[in-house]
């Protein structure tokens, strides 16, 4: 199989689909790998690595779209990345489709197949392609909160540590999930006063084992979102719902009644943001500031950790990359359920109920399961 790997072209992005440790793989098997110039150059890997590991450097996207079977990338394709992807060609990256109907109907146009790393699943019910970015970004959330509370940057003036004689602040965390847990760690580190809710009885009493009781496990309410976002100076939003649109849990009442210069950081974003007020901004221009609260909503996070983001993703897409590579995708699929699940779009079918739930009245779309869509 010829494998592309394309530069990232979002603002600010600078991960790479595969690392020169993971092309090394690929051609150990048998597979031409295509790295574009540059694609990794910003994170220290270079084309000499790439061309060390066995790559074939690659001057424009144009040909390695053209040319490879497989695209392999980190974030959604752009609208022109969209319109090179072809039918019998396969796409490898995260999508997030759900909140984005511009993307969601080029890729069916397109007829490539489209395999979404967040979609993808494991033998626990959990999201392994996803974890490793959400871990990132969940530890990136208390570092960007602390950052804006800074009074030069925004925010109270608020040391999320305290200091002996001050209280430490307040951090509230929306979601008990793998972000939630990181963010929890991070904040715990500083020193800050913590609460976690979670609508999950059994979720919450493993908080409280991890933490030995050091932080607040709450059940979560509209009452309780009511009570603790009013006090306090830092909330992290860390909802999934797995391939759909995050439900909106702070409305724009609970930002009107958070503290002045409180932080609001909305880390399913990417999913369309659990906050009424979130929109999506850039590591270029990261905040904007409604009724004294300032969001930070960057859709990318874990890209300003591009080198440790990239090493990590590998880590884990790795196995099924090589799958869909020596087998085929349509066998790699057939094969392994788990793989199966990250099957988004096929052939000009969308193939995750989720996606068409939130998008198929709007964009006229019907629903396919992905086994049959395959075997179509």
């Amino acid at each position: 199989m010829i494998v592309g790997v394309p530069k990232e072209i979002k603002n600010h992005e600078y991960r790479v689909g595969l690392t020169p440790a993971a092309v090394q793989e690929f051609v150990k098997c048998g597979h031409e790998v295509l790295v574009q110039t540059n694609a990794g150059t910003s994170i220290g890997f270079t084309d000499a690595l790439y061309t060390n590991a066995g790559a074939i450097i690659i001057a424009t996207p144009e040909e390695i779209f053209a040319k490879a079977d497989m695209i392999v990338k980190v974030k959604e394709p752009q609208a022109n990345e969209c319109k090179m992807l072809r039918r019998g060609q396969t796409l490898y990256t995260y999508l997030h489709l759900a909140p984005d109907p511009v993307q969601t109907q080029l890729l069916v146009e397109s007829g490539a197949t489209c395999i979404a790393y967040e979609t993808v699943t494991d033998h626990r019910g959990t999201l392994p392609l996803l974890a490793p970015m959400s871990e990132v970004a969940g530890r990136m959330s208390i570092q960007a909160g602390a950052h804006y509370l800074e009074k030069a940057s925004g925010g109270s003036g608020t040391l999320l540590g305290g200091v002996p004689g001050v209280a430490p602040g307040k951090v509230l965390i929306i979601g008990g999930g793998v972000v939630g847990l990181n963010a929890a760690k991070m904040a715990m580190g500083l020193g800050a006063d913590v609460t976690i809710l979670d609508r999950s009885l059994n979720r919450l009493r493993e908080l409280d084992d991890i933490f030995e009781g050091r932080l607040a496990t709450v059940f979560s309410t509209s009452e309780a979102i009511d009570y603790h976002s009013s006090r306090a100076d830092l909330v992290i939003g860390a909802v999934l719902v797995p391939g759909a649109a995050a439900p909106k849990l702070l409305n724009r009442e609970h930002i009107k009644n958070m503290k002045p210069g409180s932080v609001v950081v909305d880390v399913a974003i990417d999913q369309g943001g659990c906050f009424e007020t979130s929109k999506a901004t850039t590591h270029q221009d990261p905040v904007y500031i409604i009724d004294d609260v300032v969001h930070y909503c960057v859709a990318n996070m874990p890209g300003g950790v591009a080198r440790t983001s990239t090493m990590a993703l590998n880590n884990a897409t790795l196995s099924f990359g090589l799958a869909l590579a020596n087998k085929g995708p349509k066998q790699a699929m057939l094969d392994d359920p788990h793989l199966l699940n990250g099957l988004n779009v096929h052939n000009g079918i969308v193939t995750y109920k989720a996606v068409v739930d939130a998008l198929g009245e709007k964009l006229g779309l019907t629903y396919l399961p992905a086994a049959e869509a395959l075997n179509s």
